[in-house]
């Protein structure tokens, strides 16, 4: 049996992925794992590859999934991203980090799309960017 809280976040991931669809996203892939980090989906939108967490809460819940994707999050989004982009040889396509938060309402979901939720950190690696443009 599935616990509560995974079958939350597999019905947030499915409606964040509807959603994107519905307003042009192309869904390329769902939950890439890699032994540096996941991301739940990655979406092509036009020419731009969109690496998407997705942040499910439940009603009640008094915390914005939003707030949830900080500072250890954002570094092991950045890095399967990375090794996304290289496995593809991706590295001269646009790309950004958007973040959706699903909320349970009773039997329905809202949902909330925040693009472009956040960008590489370029001081905090030492100058060093983590993609080559």
């Amino acid at each position: 049996m599935i616990a509560d809280h995974l079958l939350l976040g597999r019905e947030g991931e499915d409606a964040a992925a509807a959603h994107l669809a519905s307003r042009g996203y192309e869904v390329l892939e769902r939950n890439w794992r890699t032994p540096r980090g996941e991301v739940d989906l990655i979406c092509r939108h036009g020419d731009t590859l969109v690496f998407v967490e997705v942040k499910t809460r439940g009603q009640g819940s008094l915390a914005a999934g939003t707030d949830a994707v900080h500072g250890r999050k954002r570094s092991r989004l950045l890095r399967a991203a990375a090794e996304y982009l290289s496995a593809g040889d991706l590295w001269a396509r646009p790309c950004r980090f958007d973040v959706v938060s699903v909320v349970r309402h009773g039997a329905s979901l809202r949902v909330e799309h925040l693009e472009d939720a956040f960008r590489a950190d370029f001081e905090r690696s030492g100058g060093r960017g983590w993609q080559p443009w």
